[in-house]
């Protein structure tokens, strides 16, 4: 994991919350109050006892408190603050069930708690407040909307949908870092038009390419190499990470996917995706087919 990138420090409870961190503003207690525990992080400013290994360097630490209760239990058994990144290699997909977390990991770790495959699968949302103002770092199962009800205001971080450049300034330095990518090249299919996206997804009928749709495959697609994110955005959500493992074994050239509207929950998926994708996304056909009508790969 890159030393610039800090780790979330999970807490048990709000005793324990308020020993690793200080000044609350208002806003801040109101956004604890209503989304912890649960699969909500707050960066606020940290205390002396949080070391800096931990938070990069930063005066501020990205604090969550788990609802899961194996995990509560454990935090609470230790008596202590836990910093953890998820269950994966750093920059691959998150680890959502036991199976490709062991077949990853392996020897590298040494014990496995089995708590079943994650309930939401989506990594928790990300919020810090600036200027009164809780601003989306990582968009998640906490929608923008949820918090906007909450708070009266909410802002999105423009990183969340699109790149960060090398001399850019972000409010997290997470944001600058690869992430859920699997070994095989990824493209994202931003076509809202149905006849359109499949038109584009047909030109790849030769290719050892396979597609991620929602829903069931579409009789006009050509492509028979197809799998079922899921039908609804909380499907999408619990499937996409363990999905991308499996497609990723299967030896293809390129793995083109659908993507969904970047509303509610859609936000966060959408944060995954493009990420996954390193940001290459097909929006027309136009894209796709040069000048003398061949299928350009370099999108």
């Amino acid at each position: 994991r890159p030393s610039d990138n800090p780790l979330i420090v999970h807490v048990s409870d709000f005793d324990m919350l308020e020993k690793c961190v200080q000044n609350v503003s208002d806003i801040e207690r109101k956004l604890i109050d209503k989304f912890m525990p649960g699969p909500f992080t707050l960066i606020l400013e940290k205390k002396r006892c949080i070391p800096p290994e931990v938070t990069a360097g930063l005066d501020t630490v990205a604090v969550r408190m788990p609802n899961n209760m194996i995990a509560n239990r454990i935090i609470s058994e230790f008596g202590r603050p836990i910093a953890a990144p998820s269950a994966n290699v750093s920059g691959k997909p998150s680890g959502t069930r036991l199976e490709d977390i062991k077949n990853e990991l392996g020897n590298n770790v040494f014990a496995l708690i089995d708590g079943g495959s994650a309930e939401i699968g989506l990594e928790s949302t990300v919020v810090r407040v600036v200027n009164d103002v809780p601003v989306i770092l990582r968009p998640g199962w906490v929608t923008a909307e949820e918090i906007e009800a909450v708070a009266g205001t909410v802002r999105v971080d423009e990183h969340v949908l699109h790149d960060v450049r090398c001399d850019e300034m972000v409010l997290s330095p997470g944001m600058k870092h690869r992430h859920y990518a699997p070994k095989t090249r990824c493209v994202l299919v931003d076509i809202e038009d149905f006849m359109e996206r499949i038109s584009v997804l047909n030109l790849f009928v030769n290719s050892n390419v396979c597609v991620l749709g929602i829903g069931k495959r579409p009789d006009e697609l050509a492509i028979s190499s197809y799998f079922s994110m899921g039908e609804s955005a909380d499907e999408i959500s619990r499937n996409i990470f363990a999905l991308l493992r499996k497609v990723d074994l299967l030896g293809c050239d390129l793995i083109l996917i659908q993507s969904v509207k970047s509303e509610g929950l859609g936000l966060a998926i959408m944060n995954r995706l493009i990420r996954t994708c390193e940001y290459n996304v097909i929006k027309s056909k136009a894209e796709v087919v040069d000048s003398g009508g061949k299928v350009r790969w370099d999108f």
